[in-house]
């Protein structure tokens, strides 16, 4: 039996120049899904291991042989070209997903833009190029609002396989290296490592808090990220959405120091660290307590994840009790020493 030569030899071409695919490789693949069909068609042979099946690559030709005679059904020729295109088709699919793994592989733990493509009311779809990715429910900023061929800045978070083992690229809006590389696109001095971003923590959406530090004595680290007017960094504000506020903090190795600069905005009275437990008490005045808190605790909770200290915040109400304080926190100093 013959596979039509014009057909067949164009897909095999297809497949060989256009994907990368050895036609030896499909070839192989092809026999071994006809030996299947062929089995599959007819049962009687299927315990029979000396059967084989050859396909010749230029002219299509396909023969069922056992024990080196020609065996093939009258008929059978249908079946071997259906399963040499289903064959050639799946190797096509597998050297595509091969490719997604390969050329966005190297971009894990990167920005990327993409374009909306589609949106189910959870999952969110991005045309990236040469590729489709997902941004998943669990990845994106609260209350953000997607609408078609809309473009957004994503990190590539990872390429993982479905149920079916098809390769995913997941993206995210949500990741807290967003921000860092965002800084590094649009603050020359993170992007050579004149200042170095420590840590960024982040609630999606509400509010970010990044520590940056410069060993750089002609640098100001905070400076350079905020930008003159502020501008680099309401440009990453803005690529995020606009409503998520960032708190750019120099870092130091003086935890009470990073405290207080972590709680900014608020005004802070004393500190009692406890570092043996990782603990803090921040006494500040009753009017302050709300900016340190934060709506719904969001600016005590990143400054707390930011130092890696749990932090109690306590009011203080009249003067003489914040001179107690004072004085507890001065006792506490003594009995560290």
């Amino acid at each position: 039996m013959t596979i039509i030569k014009s057909e067949f030899a164009l897909a095999l071409n297809q497949v060989a120049s256009e994907r990368g695919i050895s036609p030896d490789d499909v070839i192989a693949s092809i026999e071994a899904a006809v030996i299947a069909a062929y089995k599959k068609e007819y049962p009687e042979e299927a315990k029979n291991t000396d059967i084989i099946a050859k396909v010749n690559k230029e002219t299509g030709e396909t023969l069922i042989l056992k024990n080196g005679k020609n065996i093939t059904p009258p008929g059978f020729g249908r079946i071997a070209a259906q399963t040499a295109k289903q064959v050639i088709l799946q190797k096509i699919r597998e050297v595509e997903k091969k490719t997604i793994a390969s050329n966005y592989k190297s971009q894990i733990g990167k920005i990327i833009k993409g374009r909306i493509i589609r949106y189910d009311g959870h999952n969110v779809y991005l045309d990236i190029g040469k590729a489709e990715a997902l941004l998943p429910k669990e990845e994106q900023i609260k209350n953000e609002r997607y609408q078609i061929n809309n473009s957004l800045i994503v990190y590539l978070k990872s390429i993982e396989n479905d149920k079916f083992g098809n390769p995913r690229i997941i993206v995210s809006r949500s990741h807290p290296n967003l921000i860092l590389e965002l800084f590094k696109r649009e603050v020359p001095e993170v992007a050579n490592e004149n200042v170095v971003i420590k840590k960024v923590v982040r609630e999606p959406g509400e509010r970010a808090k990044i520590a940056v530090f410069s060993s750089f004595s002609g640098i100001d680290p905070v400076g350079a990220c905020v930008g003159q007017k502020g501008v680099r960094v309401q440009t990453v504000t803005d690529e995020l959405g606009g409503n998520e506020k960032i708190d750019v903090i120099q870092w130091s190795q003086d935890k009470k120091q990073f405290l207080i600069a972590a709680l900014s905005p608020a005004k802070i009275q004393s500190i009692e660290l406890d570092e043996k437990n990782r603990k803090a008490k921040i006494f500040v005045d009753e009017t302050q307590a709300p900016l340190a808190i934060g709506k719904n605790g969001v600016n005590v909770n990143l400054a707390s994840e930011l130092t890696g200290l749990n932090i109690d915040i306590i009011q203080v109400k009249p003067a003489e009790n914040y001179q107690s304080k004072q004085e507890t926190s001065e006792q506490s100093k003594q009995n560290n020493k």
